[in-house]
């Protein structure tokens, strides 16, 4: 049986991608069982809609969204996993000083994961909410 995973194991897989540390993602809490991992995303100018808005723009959520539906899966397979495809339904502005993502394994097969992931601001509410499929063979 192998050793259940931590915060900073995932932490450190994400410090492996250049594109990931750029965002900055810290993890919240990972739950293998539930096949569940919560991440969170500070504001910084670079996601600014406009500058001084204080609304992240939308590429940022996005990026967000497939990041922490990826490490859903990843934390199951114990491997990172490509995207097949994810979807974005944006509810209302972004703003604050961070996001939230919390993304739960809907289902995985032998060859495809299908994630749901929401996320919310600071204060709570939920601003967008992401639909992705990665692919459930190990890379």
């Amino acid at each position: 049986m192998s050793e259940p995973l931590t915060t900073e194991t995932v932490a450190a897989w994400l410090a492996q991608s250049p594109f990931i540390r750029f965002l900055n993602l810290t993890v919240d809490a990972v739950d293998e069982k539930a096949q569940s991992v919560t991440m969170t995303m500070p504001m910084r100018p670079e996601f600014e809609r406009g500058a001084g808005s204080g609304q992240f723009h939308g590429g940022p959520i996005a990026s967000f969204i497939d990041t922490v539906g990826d490490y859903a899966v990843a934390i199951v397979l114990k491997s990172g996993v490509p995207t097949i495809n994810f979807r974005v339904d944006y509810l209302r502005p972004s703003v604050g000083s961070f996001l939230r993502g919390t993304a739960v394994v809907r289902r995985l097969g032998r060859t495809v994961a299908v994630v749901d992931i929401d996320v919310t601001d600071d204060q709570g509410r939920l601003c967008a909410i992401g639909r992705g499929t990665y692919s459930a063979q190990a890379g």
